[in-house]
């Protein structure tokens, strides 16, 4: 039986949420600035590398909707977005800071939401 493009987008974004809560992921970014700030859409690139890199896929749309403060506990949300349309939230939290370097978890939500009409 055929699945139909959204369900597959579905079920390939709740794959890749379910790889992400199974093996975790992190990333550490050098900022080079006086108070380590990074910006969004460095951090979405960042972390479209990482979760491109822990499911062996393709990088992934990812938009961040604001910069990661270099503070540990700072959390944010962004948002990964399948070809046709479907979204998962994944957060990403500050896990500690060392000069210029901010290292961070990535951790993906377990369902995507469907596609906008």
């Amino acid at each position: 039986m055929a699945m139909t493009r959204s369900t597959a987008a579905a079920w390939s974004l709740s794959a890749l949420a379910a790889g992400l809560l199974l093996v975790g992921c992190s990333a550490s970014v050098d900022v080079g600035s006086s108070e380590p700030k990074m910006s969004a859409d460095k951090l979405a690139d960042t972390v479209a590398e990482k979760l491109a890199a822990t499911m062996n896929r393709p990088k992934p749309d990812v938009t961040c909707p604001e910069d990661l403060a270099g503070k540990t506990g700072t959390t944010t949300r962004c948002t990964l977005t399948a070809d046709d349309g479907s979204t998962l939230g994944v957060s990403v939290t500050v896990t500690s800071v060392d000069g210029d370097r901010i290292d961070f978890d990535i951790q993906a939500d377990e369902t995507a939401s469907p596609a906008p009409n």
